[in-house]
């Protein structure tokens, strides 16, 4: 590729935004050319606006610091300047949708972090190695929207990525039954440690409509197109509890699962460490070589030793084994703001890039 893509960060001061930012340095696809976030940080340098908020362990990259920050309103004018937009925008439910289909409407795809558009019925809500296929509803999306080039394509929650790929890899002997307990990193709140004090030595027993999340958009991903729209899939059922632990990066997963056809620990582990998806076999920039890690020792994985697995984009499981009540049990891990945020919005974006989605404008 001769010409990298111009990328603009909606919500680029925020947690979610600097991680984007932070992963974009030295991209070999994509360069950061715009960041757009309110009207209070516009005008400012993104140094001059981000301050003392710099929320990542790697320095700000210098390419972004005298970025001029745009107002994230005017549409129009952070549109023009870029060939696609990412969106970690901090608003209400309503506001987001509104924007991300305003900066769709001016013909610039919208890759988003956010959870507003994830049951809009046209448009993909995707882990490229699950359901890369469901790209193709964006052409249907685009009739809706009367655009050309532009759409708003979703990444799912972050509680879910520790445990939907593991299943997705067990597809094959029916799991129609999953009970799922979720901790949850302190960062997924946007929060560290030194804004959130609270969080140290402490557990809160409740993440605002997480566990919903949890529950019903595993079965969006694995749903299907129907008449221009995704239908989810209708098993397995899915119970969880959504629990907020004080760790800064990790979500953890205790999963409880049955199975029609019932395997043994050894096909289960052979599936993990053999599922790889279009994201391998394109060889993207952020694809994880090795999807998903087995780890063989009782006391892993944990957050401390795995969760940066494969730069963070991988998936760590280990402690498979049968269970009383249910067939099998296993602990899963994820990183929740690289694979289960930025990151897995980045990979959404190479897979589109890579479909014929997202080029220059």
């Amino acid at each position: 590729m001769n010409e990298k893509l111009k990328v603009g960060i909606l919500g680029g001061t925020g947690m979610v935004g600097q991680r984007f930012i932070s992963l974009l340095e030295n991209h070999p696809w994509f360069e950061v050319t715009t960041i757009a976030a309110s009207s209070r940080s516009a005008g400012n340098t993104y140094e001059e606006a981000v301050g003392g908020r710099w929320k990542m362990t790697s320095p700000m990259p210098e390419a972004v610091k005298k970025l001029v920050v745009m107002n994230v309103n005017e549409v129009e004018a952070v549109a023009s300047k870029v060939d696609f937009v990412f969106s970690a925008v901090d608003m209400t439910k309503d506001e987001i949708k509104k924007i991300e289909e305003a900066y769709a409407k001016a013909e610039t795809p919208v890759v988003s972090n956010n959870s507003a558009h994830r049951w809009t019925p046209d448009v993909p809500m995707v882990v490229p190695e699950i359901n890369p296929e469901h790209m193709r509803v964006i052409d249907f999306q685009r009739k809706r929207l009367g655009t050309e080039r532009g759409f708003v394509a979703v990444k799912p929650n972050c509680s879910i990525q520790s445990y939907a790929p593991v299943l997705t890899a067990w597809k094959e002997f029916e799991p129609y039954e999953v009970v799922a307990t979720t901790y949850q990193a302190i960062s997924g709140a946007g929060k560290t440690f030194q804004d959130w004090p609270e969080m140290e030595g402490n557990i809160i027993p409740y993440i605002g409509g997480e566990e919903e999340k949890s529950e019903k958009e595993p079965l969006r991903i694995w749903g299907s197109i129907q008449d221009g729209v995704i239908v989810p899939a209708e098993s397995p059922v899915i119970t969880c509890q959504c629990i907020r632990v004080p760790v800064l990066n990790g979500h953890t997963a205790a999963v409880f699962v049955k199975f029609r056809k019932k395997p043994s620990k050894e096909q289960l582990i052979e599936k993990l460490r053999g599922f790889s998806g279009e994201p391998q076999r394109l060889q993207l920039p952020s694809a994880p070589r090795q999807f998903i890690q087995y780890l063989e020792e009782d006391n892993r994985p944990q957050v401390t030793l795995d969760v940066d697995y494969e730069r963070g984009m991988g998936i760590s499981v280990g402690r498979l084994r049968e269970d009383s009540v249910y067939d099998f049990k296993f602990i899963g891990l994820s990183h929740n703001t690289v694979r289960g945020a930025a990151g897995g919005a980045i990979l959404c974006a190479e897979l589109l890039k890579a479909q014929g989605y997202i080029g220059k404008r």
